[in-house]
């Protein structure tokens, strides 16, 4: 009996605690810390995307989410907000994972398969890749050649994916592998070329 006393007077002084917090403005105290955490996060993650390229010039429309390293290698994770659509710049330094000629090659899908499985450990996993058409594009000032790719995935949230593929090599010498990707019925070029078209050599 004493024990459930006890218990009753905890949870009646919990409630009296969190009643006086949001009296005295801590629900918006709370609101101001996420905020500021929040931007300190998206602030860092731009900081670190200068060392992959210029970013400055993108539309609003699209938010730099987050820097990452994989497998050793640099990128940059990027979002279209409205549709969720993904863009991914990976800088493999001097050794290039994918070449334009590979990009043109007629045998991409297993390089994209044998790519696949050295990142199948990592947050971006891909199978069953199916190239299905090609094109040029922009990125980093300069005209790139693009394979457009079918695939499943179980690393998000939907499993049916589409999106395109290119590689280029900026000033520096080093190599940039380009991935645009969302879900197979809402992938859109459109929003790729508009990210990439954006992107600067820094």
């Amino acid at each position: 009996m004493f024990r459930l006393i006890k218990i009753i007077f905890n949870a009646t002084l919990l409630v009296l605690a969190i009643i006086g917090f949001n009296a005295i403005g801590g629900q918006k105290y709370v609101e101001i810390v996420k905020n500021n955490v929040t931007n300190f996060v998206q602030q860092r993650a731009e900081e670190n995307a200068k060392k992959l390229g210029n970013f400055s010039n993108l539309h609003e429309e699209f938010q730099i989410d987050n820097t990452v390293s994989l497998l050793g290698y640099k990128a940059v994770l990027a979002e279209h907000k409205a549709s969720g659509q993904r863009m991914c710049i990976l800088d493999s330094g001097k050794k290039p994972l994918l070449t334009q000629d590979d990009i043109k090659s007629t045998d991409l899908d297993k390089k994209l398969e044998e790519l696949a499985a050295k990142f199948k450990y990592q947050s971006i996993s891909f199978k069953e890749i199916n190239v299905t058409s090609r094109g040029t594009m922009k990125a980093y000032g300069k005209t790139v050649p693009y394979a457009k790719f079918e695939a499943k995935s179980n690393k998000f949230p939907i499993s049916d994916l589409a999106g395109i593929v290119s590689s280029m090599q900026t000033s520096d010498g080093s190599e940039k592998l380009i991935i645009s990707v969302s879900e197979r019925k809402k992938y859109s070029q459109l929003i790729t070329d508009e990210f990439f078209k954006g992107v600067q050599e820094g």
